[in-house]
């Protein structure tokens, strides 16, 4: 089974609040994700307007390769809507949690009517219509199989189960998804997993592992609270751990992340895995050593594979003499093993004093220093 990733940075990705894109931002995330090779994205939703209507039409209409998809709540005008922004499909939002259904004061037979009823009128206009369970993590497990039972039956092309405030944790996703899958093996059954408890990757990718193909996830996973599951997330971990082959461009990755962070004004933490500033720097002693020998010593990921080049190594607190000698090395300095050690002390006290790693020109001054007063004290003892 390989992975069917679906995006929604252009959807869910946006409604995170105080995120909007223009026009031309769109269309450059919709660039880059073809790049990347996402073979589908939900573009919007075209009942917030015609303006949403018309940007939707005019990504559609550039010719990417990707399928598009709109997203709707389960009525007739926002049907309407979606079949005047030229996607090729259409994605049918239904509340299946009895929280949800009372506040949207509805019921399950109200759910089960209009399912039927929209995705007849759905099918008449669009290539192909998804079905969305509505907070199915928290969905009373009979009437969820019933809904999904339903929608098979109907004529639905992929059913998306929703982990809406993000309480799933792994276990219980496979649990889950393993449920829904007895019910049909062969219907495409989508995953989409928000981060409410840090667990949207986790849960991801043991939805894959349970049957689940289609990943709904975002750029930096972008999205509504803590967000969604991020999409270079999830593909590095289907590549490394689940040894899965994610079928994406990853040498993009870095370029499309740091777009998304400048375009959302959502500053990507300087750990966040996979495309975060630090997360291929090193400045311990105990592992520098090593991974001048050989980088996979002490990083699972190589800085190439999603675009960018491997960090120089820190110098501070943690570092060892072998880092020092290395930089000492590249630069034609001489040392020796003595004069090493002094100047690791002298780096490890500059490093507690300013309570930071050091810069390189900062180290030089400090080799400087100590190489002027070493040179000092061999004059000293000639002259005596």
């Amino acid at each position: 089974m390989e992975p069917y990733f679906i995006d929604t940075t252009l959807r869910d990705g946006e409604q995170a609040p105080g995120v909007v894109f223009g026009l031309n931002e769109k269309i450059r995330i919709a660039e880059l994700l073809d790049d990347v090779r996402v073979p589908e994205i939900e573009i919007g939703t075209p009942a917030m307007g015609e303006k949403e209507i018309n940007d939707i039409r005019t990504i559609c209409n550039i010719g990417f390769d990707f399928k598009t998809l709109a997203w709707c709540r389960a009525n007739k005008t926002d049907i309407l809507c979606a079949t005047k922004s030229g996607t090729n499909g259409i994605h049918l939002s239904f509340p299946v949690s009895t929280i949800l259904m009372q506040v949207m004061d509805k019921s399950p037979e109200w759910v089960l009517t209009q399912l039927r009823e929209m995705i007849d009128i759905a099918s008449q206009n669009f290539e192909y219509v998804t079905i969305g369970a509505q907070d199915a993590s928290r969905a009373e497990i009979n009437f969820l199989k019933e809904f999904v039972s339903a929608a098979i039956s109907f004529g639905a092309s992929r059913v998306r189960l929703a982990d809406t405030v993000g309480i799933l944790n792994p276990m219980t996703t496979f649990d889950l998804i393993s449920n829904i899958r007895s019910i049909d093996k062969d219907i495409p059954l989508e995953i989409h997993a928000h981060n409410d408890l840090g667990m949207a990757t986790a849960n991801t990718l043991a939805a894959f592992m349970a049957g689940a193909n289609c990943l709904s996830t975002t750029v930096n996973g972008l999205g509504e609270r803590a967000g969604n599951a991020p999409m270079e997330e999830v593909a590095m971990a289907l590549e490394m751990s689940a040894k899965v082959n994610c079928g994406l461009n990853m040498i993009k990755f870095q370029e499309l992340s740091d777009y998304v962070s400048k375009v959302s004004k959502r500053q990507v933490g300087d750990s966040k895995p996979v495309t975060g500033k630090m997360v291929y720097s090193h400045e311990s002693g105990i592992h520098t050593n090593s991974l001048l020998k050989n980088r996979s010593t002490y990083q699972l990921l190589a800085a190439d594979q999603i675009g960018r080049k491997e960090a120089e190594f820190l110098i501070g607190k943690h570092s060892g003499k072998s880092t020092l000698e290395f930089f000492m090395r590249q630069s034609g300095l001489l040392f020796d093993d003595e004069f090493s050690t002094r100047l690791l002390d002298l780096v490890k006290r500059s490093s507690e004093k300013v309570k930071r790693t050091i810069s390189k020109k900062e180290f030089f001054d400090l080799y400087t220093q100590e190489y002027i007063r070493t040179i000092d004290k061999e004059l000293s003892i000639l002259k005596y």
